[in-house]
């Protein structure tokens, strides 16, 4: 399965494949590369599979260099982009050189953004391996690093000429990385009309069991949803915000919850989750049926739909709530979320209502 698509007349690919070596190898012989690349994976992921790859890409004849990385949160800085920068530098990488990227979110944001400055622009490749990364952050463009603790306050918009969605990766993915891509796909449900949400609701076991067939046809139809939105507004000027739909809140629960127990306590797709029930709560200045629904189709896949308490309500509360206003989608003094109180119909609105806003807060916190 090929998902093929254009920004600003330049083609790009989404290859869907139970292998993807050969796919990969056959489209590095098209590009006008030098044939040098940089393989920059997580240490985290099954090493047969990078062990495998650089096999082939060696074989083939290329030239590869290798930098592991961790791909935990607090690495997505500029110490971990300058470590990339540094290493293009030392090892006289050109415009035509390669990098590709097998990883999740954050080194895959981080990577394509060293391949965007690097020289103003070299060849990008991506193969994701987390399933937020597979159903969202692997195509899109957008590039970033946190810094001075703001989510993505850093980056451009960069996208990886072709990414790589295998079985092999798709079945090693851990449990806990595999599910909490969910909520990014119920996001994908929620903001088109489309058959996502029957078919979460329908075939749990197919999606339990990774059901490859089953599992490429949800991930295409998220990824095109996607492209959907992004292919005609690709700096997030207007439509392509509907994709934030339920990261205004899902960012602030993040860092607060990071800030005060000094430590992951979301994965970035669980957050989304608790995201959208705070964004449908507010919009609707209340319960309403869809949030029900999101409520209990989270929790079918034994997700969080409530904020944990280990702390003080209070502060964790003012801690979310003031970290709502640095989100980066503000652009004057209230932030901005995505407002949708029917299936397909999401809109621009701001977080304007304090009143609502801390009511909101405490209806995820207990």
């Amino acid at each position: 399965m090929i998902i093929k698509y254009k920004v600003y007349n330049q083609d790009y690919s989404v290859v869907i494949k139970k292998k993807i070596s050969n796919t990969l190898l056959q489209d590095l012989k098209k590009l006008n590369s030098d044939k040098k690349i940089l393989f920059i994976f997580d240490k985290k992921i099954d090493h047969s599979l990078t062990y495998n790859l650089t096999k082939n890409l060696k074989t083939s004849g290329c030239l590869v260099f290798i930098l592991e990385l961790t791909g935990d949160k607090i690495n997505k800085s500029e110490k971990t982009l300058f470590k990339i920068i540094d290493f293009l530098i030392l090892n006289n990488f050109t415009k035509n050189s390669v990098i590709l990227s097998c990883a999740g979110g954050v080194i895959g944001d981080i990577a394509s953004l060293a391949a965007c400055i690097y020289l103003r622009g070299m060849i990008y490749l991506h193969i994701p391996t987390t399933m937020t990364s597979i159903i969202d952050s692997c195509i899109g463009g957008k590039t970033g690093i946190n810094y001075k603790n703001l989510i993505n306050s850093v980056g451009t918009y960069y996208h990886p000429k072709s990414v790589y969605i295998s079985q092999e990766i798709l079945e090693k993915i851990p449990n806990r990385e595999y599910y909490s891509g969910i909520p990014e796909i119920i996001k994908y449900g929620i903001i088109k009309k489309n058959s996502i949400l029957k078919s979460l609701i329908e075939n749990q076991e197919l999606l339990e069991k990774r059901n490859f067939e089953f599992m490429s046809k949800l991930i295409c139809e998220s990824l095109k949803t996607k492209i959907f939105y992004f292919s005609k507004d690709v700096y997030e000027k207007d439509s392509r915000l509907a994709l934030n739909f339920g990261h205004t809140f899902a960012h602030a629960i993040e860092m607060a919850t990071q800030k005060l127990f000094k430590k992951e306590i979301f994965r970035h797709g669980e957050a989304v989750g608790l995201g959208i029930l705070c964004e449908l709560y507010y919009a609707n200045k209340g319960f309403s049926k869809l949030q029900k629904d999101v409520e209990t189709l989270l929790a079918k896949y034994a997700l969080p739909t409530k904020v944990l308490k280990y702390i003080d309500s209070q502060i964790l509360h003012s801690e979310i709530y003031k970290l709502l206003f640095v989100d980066k989608k503000k652009i004057g003094k209230y932030p901005r979320y995505i407002f949708l109180k029917n299936l397909g119909k999401p809109k621009i609105k701001t977080l304007d209502n304090f009143n609502l806003i801390n009511k909101t807060i405490n209806n995820i916190i207990k």
